[in-house]
């Protein structure tokens, strides 16, 4: 199956567009191929406006999020990993998603085998 962390950081931005409410998200900057401008991020997090008002291009799929933005006006692109975000919120009253950081969780059992018991639970009775 696939993830649901993309598909719900896709229904809480809408959900937070429907709102008015103006999308942040947060970010992991120490996951690899992440690409922010380095000036913005603290303590290895970087938080990003991405109402449609401040971005471009606005693109996320299951893999990636990708825009470009402005920053002390200079136009750069953007891209972040899924497994980055950590939470997708409004700005206005911080409701939306907080994620896990997935880096430090251990990965899911690829192959897991059910034991069946060697005996029912059912018993005769006298």
């Amino acid at each position: 199956m696939t993830p649901q962390k993309p598909y719900l950081i896709r229904a809480i931005y809408e959900w937070l567009l429907d709102n008015q409410l103006t999308p942040y998200l947060l970010a992991n900057t120490t996951v690899d191929d992440i690409k922010v401008p380095t000036e913005y991020i603290n303590d290895g997090k970087i938080i990003l406006n991405i109402d449609p008002s401040a971005v471009h291009n606005f693109h996320a799929d299951n893999e990636w999020i990708s825009f470009s933005a402005r920053f002390s006006g200079k136009s750069m692109e953007l891209f972040i990993p899924i497994v980055a975000v950590l939470a997708i919120y409004g700005k206005e009253n911080n409701e939306g998603m907080f994620f896990t950081d997935e880096e430090t969780s251990p990965p899911p059992p690829e192959n897991t085998v059910q034991i069946k018991k060697k005996y029912s639970g059912l018993k005769i009775v006298k």
